[in-house]
């Protein structure tokens, strides 16, 4: 090393030494304070990564990508081509696009972004943001980008425009549900506003969504208005059955005075576990049994005649549900004798 260079560099390390004293105390006190914040929020990123559940993340991430790729290419298929505007960020994309000409995809981002930060506030966060952001982004982009290759619709007539608009849109926000988010369009306003009112989420969506319908009606007529009103019934209750299951179980409740005879018959035949507890009918006065059971829809009937033998007066009503979780549900059942 040149000797000149080593003491060039002690000189300045002693003019730096030598400036210390003289630097205002609260400055110094910044600037450590600033250095070990930093080095904690690095701590804290390193540690939410190294934390982070791959096998579970990845599955979800399909979930959310499959469900926005199907709702990009539900909206050039079937909903923009025709005017179908069936509430929401993308109906309200399709009405200002008849006036101004705007990229739908971009017009839903632009609407979206205000409700992201409204969702970050209110609704999660961070953990709400990243999600709803990334379906957001697939979904809006996938619509001005898959529109250049799809064909403008499949078929012409509105109302199997209206009904496969509705099925397959959810189809994939019931994707987008099961992967732990939802787009941040109107849902996050009603969601905020049934935090806030405590009106029923349900009836605020339906108020907006509406509204949007109503506006759309005044736009395209009001014959288009009725066409986007059936896409957002059977949107809903796809969106359900894809989120929920189909109600492949029963709930059952059976009264009787001969809780013993039928709770041994229900489990010795189907295989299903029994609770009961016991009750007073408030007309009569007397004291009675409850069971509950739970059995798969094929069940129903044969559970009805071996609660009719073991206990003919019992009084049985039976619910449909949709999961279940613990317990013992048998998948097939032995019938019930007639001797």
């Amino acid at each position: 090393m040149v000797p000149g260079a080593v003491n060039c560099s002690g000189t300045r390390r002693r003019r730096i030494e030598n400036l210390l004293p003289m630097l205002p105390l609260g400055l110094i006190l910044k600037g450590v304070t600033d250095f070990f914040e930093a080095d904690s929020l690095k701590n804290k990123i390193r540690k939410r990564i190294a934390n982070l559940d791959l096998g579970k993340i990845l599955p979800q991430y399909f979930l959310l990508t499959m469900g926005s790729a199907i709702l990009a290419v539900n909206f050039d298929l079937f909903l923009a081509p025709f005017n179908i505007a069936p509430g929401g960020v993308s109906g309200a994309a399709i009405i200002i696009h008849e006036f101004t000409g705007w990229p739908k995809g971009l017009t839903m981002l632009i609407l979206t972004l205000p409700m992201l930060v409204i969702g970050f506030f209110y609704l999660g966060r961070f953990r709400f943001l990243v999600r709803a952001f990334y379906v957001t982004l697939v979904y809006s982009m996938g619509v001005d980008a898959l529109v250049i290759f799809l064909p403008s619709g499949v078929t012409k007539d509105l109302l199997l425009n209206a009904l496969y608009g509705g099925i397959v849109g959810g189809i994939g926000i019931g994707l987008v549900y099961r992967g732990g988010t939802s787009p941040a369009g109107t849902s996050v306003i009603s969601r905020v506003i049934q935090m806030k009112t405590g009106i029923p989420n349900s009836q605020v969506y339906m108020l907006i969504d509406g509204g949007v319908i109503l506006i759309a009606g005044l736009v395209f007529g009001w014959e288009m208005a009725l066409y986007a009103f059936i896409t957002l019934f059977t949107w809903g209750f796809v969106a359900d059955y894809i989120l929920e299951g189909p109600s492949v179980v029963r709930t059952v409740f059976i009264v009787t005075d001969l809780p013993e005879p039928v709770s041994k018959a229900l489990m010795d035949r189907l295989g299903a576990g029994v609770t009961g507890w016991d009750v007073k009918g408030m007309f009569s006065q007397t004291e009675h049994t409850t069971l509950f059971c739970t059995v798969n829809r094929s069940d129903a009937n044969v559970l009805k005649a071996i609660v009719n033998d073991a206990d003919p007066k019992a009084f049985v009503v039976i619910a449909q549900g949709h999961q279940t979780k613990g317990g013992m549900l048998r998948k097939t059942a032995r019938p019930a004798s007639n001797g």
